[in-house]
């Protein structure tokens, strides 16, 4: 008789122990899983991010190609006060390309020279008669600082990167001033 209790004793305690066991490897399952899917939730914000980085530098990019030739190009055809803003934005977006080459390289994303939008309006400025130039070339680039200048803010809202924060505070004010010299010659002009 003891050795029957004892054999269901032993039988009990091991029902016991494997009842534990499996219960702390769900546990132990449904907690690696939670790890996973928080680790793979951001993976996908990061993804997102560099995302939205990479497409903020291709477009700051593509519109300031596109600033630089329609500049370079009025600075051939125009008079002198609309060469000196010309020129003047020519610069600021040489500096500013430049910066965001730099920044785009560190991050390994290669800026590509495909927007057609911008040659479009290249063209369509090299095609204008020389009579109605001046107002072309100012809309133009009024239209390509403004884009420009809604990226900068839109980026400084949707990310976190002290880098490209502190770019868009060094040439948000500069893009700014170069929108209102634009609209005063604007004004003088047409």
């Amino acid at each position: 008789m003891p050795h029957i209790k004892a054999a269901i004793l032993k039988v009990f305690f091991l029902l016991i122990i494997i009842s534990f066991s499996a219960c702390g490897k769900k546990e132990h399952q449904k907690a690696s899983h939670f790890k996973n899917e928080a680790f793979s939730q951001n993976n996908r914000q990061q993804i997102d991010k560099d995302q939205v980085e990479s497409s903020f530098f291709i477009a700051v990019a593509n519109v300031s190609n596109a600033l630089i030739s329609k500049s370079q190009f009025a600075q051939k055809r125009s008079e002198s006060p609309i060469q000196e803003l010309s020129k003047k934005i020519e610069d600021h977006q040489n500096q500013l390309l430049q910066r965001i080459s730099e920044m785009a390289n560190k991050k390994l994303i290669i800026i590509t020279d495909i927007n057609v939008a911008h040659k479009r309006d290249l063209y369509e400025l090299i095609a204008t008669e020389e009579s109605s130039f001046d107002k072309t070339y100012l809309n133009s680039i009024s239209e390509s600082l403004s884009e420009q200048i809604n990226l900068l803010e839109k980026i400084s809202s949707e990310t976190n990167d002290e880098k490209i924060l502190k770019l868009v505070l060094q040439y948000l004010p500069d893009q700014y001033q170069l929108l209102r010299e634009t609209e005063r010659l604007k004004t003088e002009f047409i």
